[in-house]
């Protein structure tokens, strides 16, 4: 059912620069094995992604800094046994603080996220680059990844930061709210309805960033497919997401144990992006290449694939003149020393029946002769093929050393000069 539905991203894959090969092992063994041999590429895709971070993350510090100066200078707990002029009720202010700032911060992570967008487009590609080829890597594909990529992961980046942002603002006001004496019911439902939005709004996007950057689609095919998908493997998909965001829990641990929180930072800084994106892109590569045929390649067509039309043309060449060689090692032959025209292809003789008259005769004729100007103009058009140009000069090299007269007439001796060896 699921193959039908997502056949139009079917010869559509997202590989500008790199040529898909088979996977030698089981998809789950060839991940784990490209982990280990690669993991230094990862470590710097990981790094160069996350400084694309920076600004998101400056925002989220400068908020906390912000309200830190602020706690210092107003009287939160102030005591008003002994403080005069005597201090306002408080109730609510130190709430009403991390509102305000919030929805004033906060909104600047959407501004951070086109930023975030470029290292992760170049990060999904360069990573789908290393499971479809097995280990290439180069900055210049990266930044590649990035032309190629960057509007497909700003649609879905954004839109969960606009409910990451809703969530983030509803649970602030939720608590100035129940702070100023609101029932709690209406603010907690607010809250836990806007967090539940934003998880699932995160796993369709996790979706549509794996579609947009594996394939060139448009809109409605790249929303269409990628809710397909998520449908169609709705427990896988959300086992996975819980396993790639291993170093988010390592975090998320670290707010009761600081242990924690500093192995979770140090999986970050070094390969903790790079980790959550392999995990997912290799599990939504499995996914696609159950429902979809994959353009998949041998190891020569894909080394074929990255020469130039020079280099192809050159070494086309060489191949012609190693077949022209075997050929010499085996006789001088005009079956093979002389172009041939394939057998299939060109005009037929048709066969006449028991009963035939003079117009099949002629017919017959005619096709014979046409089937003769074929081949003439077969061999007229190929006759200068470096294979037979190669195959006529070393038979003449090797008769001419092979002769046993000089130019003069007189006896020749054979020595290692005069003797083609070849």
């Amino acid at each position: 059912m699921a193959e039908s539905k997502v056949a139009s991203l079917e010869g559509h894959e997202l590989a500008d620069d790199y040529v898909r090969t088979h996977v030698p092992k089981g998809r789950w063994a060839d991940t784990w094995d490209l982990f280990k041999s690669n993991f230094v590429k990862f470590v710097i895709i990981n790094v160069l992604t996350l400084l694309f971070f920076v600004p998101g993350i400056a925002v989220i510090f400068f908020k906390d800094y912000v309200i830190t100066q602020m706690g210092a200078t107003y009287p939160f707990s102030s005591n008003p046994l002994f403080t005069y002029p005597l201090t306002p009720s408080m109730q609510g202010v130190q709430e009403s603080v991390y509102f305000i700032w919030g929805v004033r911060f906060y909104s600047l992570l959407i501004v951070a996220g086109f930023i975030a967008s470029v290292g992760l487009a170049g990060a999904c590609y360069s990573i789908k680059k290393l499971i479809n080829t097995h280990g290439q890597f180069s900055l210049k594909g990266y930044f590649h990844g990035v032309k190629v990529c960057y509007f497909n992961v700003l649609l879905p980046v954004e839109i969960f930061i606009l409910f990451v942002y809703a969530s983030l603002v509803i649970s602030d006001w939720s608590a100035l709210a129940i702070a100023n004496g609101v029932s709690k019911g209406g603010p907690i439902t607010a809250k836990v309805f806007i967090i539940i939005a934003a998880v699932i709004v995160g796993v369709v996007c996790s979706w549509v960033l794996a579609v947009g950057v594996s394939y060139k689609v448009k809109f409605k095919y790249l929303i269409k497919n990628s809710f397909v998908l998520l449908f169609g493997t709705i427990i896988q998909t959300v086992f996975m997401l819980g396993f790639a965001l291993i170093p988010v829990w390592f975090l998320l641990l670290g707010e009761t144990l600081w242990l924690f929180k500093i192995i979770g930072y140090a999986l970050f800084i070094f390969f903790g992006l790079s980790f959550i994106l392999l995990s997912w892109l290799a599990f939504t590569q499995s996914v696609f290449d159950t429902f979809i045929t994959p353009a998949v390649k041998s190891e020569e067509a894909a080394r074929k694939a990255t020469l130039t039309p020079k280099q192809l043309a050159a070494e086309k060449e060489e191949d012609e003149k190693a077949i022209a060689r075997e050929l010499l090692a085996a006789g001088r032959s005009e079956l093979v020393g002389r172009p041939m025209r394939p057998i299939d292809g060109g005009t037929e003789v048709k066969e006449v029946g028991v009963a035939y008259g003079r117009a099949d005769i002629r017919r017959v004729s005619d096709d014979r002769q046409k089937i003769k100007s074929e081949v003439d103009g077969y061999i007229e058009e190929h006759k200068g093929d470096t294979r037979y140009v190669e195959y006529e000069r070393l038979f003449a090299e090797r008769e001419k050393a092979l002769s046993t007269t000089d130019k003069k007439g007189k006896k020749k001796k054979f020595n290692q000069n005069n003797l083609l060896s070849k």
